[in-house]
Formats: structure tokens, C-alpha cells, sequence
């Protein structure tokens, strides 16, 4: 049986989420981690709810802001 991962759409909804937790955790504002993350807004809760293709130097600077590593990101979100 595939993963929840297996559709990529679902791999950005759980990146997204994982993202929002922690953020949460740390009881960062979604727009200060944008400001520190040097992401819109808007776009920062598009990636959030899993409607944006993140790309990679923006997983690595929202991990950055959240004093974090890509790496645990994924993990969190079981990818």
C-alpha cells in the first residue's frame, strides 16, 4: 500500500503542516517567519496549506527561520 507521501499534492499538504507545527512549537506568528524567512506572506500560507510547490531554498530558509534543518522538516512530515 503506498504512502500518504505516494501523491505529490498530499507530499506538499504534509511538508506544509510540519511547517505550521513547528512554527506553532515556537510560538512563531505565520508572518514573522515570512519577515524572517524573507517569503510574502501570502505566499507562506499558501505553502503552509500545501497549495504552493515550495522549492528548495525556501524549505532551507523557513527551516533557517525556524532554527531547524530541512532535514527535520521532512521528517516531520514523514516524507
Amino acid at each position: 500500500m503506498p504512502s500518504q507521501a505516494s501523491k505529490p499534492d498530499n507530499a506538499l499538504v504534509l511538508l506544509g503542516a510540519a511547517m505550521r507545527s513547528l512554527r506553532k512549537e515556537k510560538k512563531i506568528s505565520q508572518e514573522t517567519l515570512a519577515y524572517l524567512a524573507e517569503i510574502d506572506r501570502s505566499h507562506m500560507g499558501k505553502i503552509e496549506r500545501g497549495e504552493r510547490n515550495v522549492t528548495v531554498l525556501n524549505v532551507i530558509k523557513i527551516a533557517r527561520a525556524l532554527d531547524s534543518l530541512p532535514s527535520e522538516l521532512f521528517a516531520r512530515a514523514d516524507l
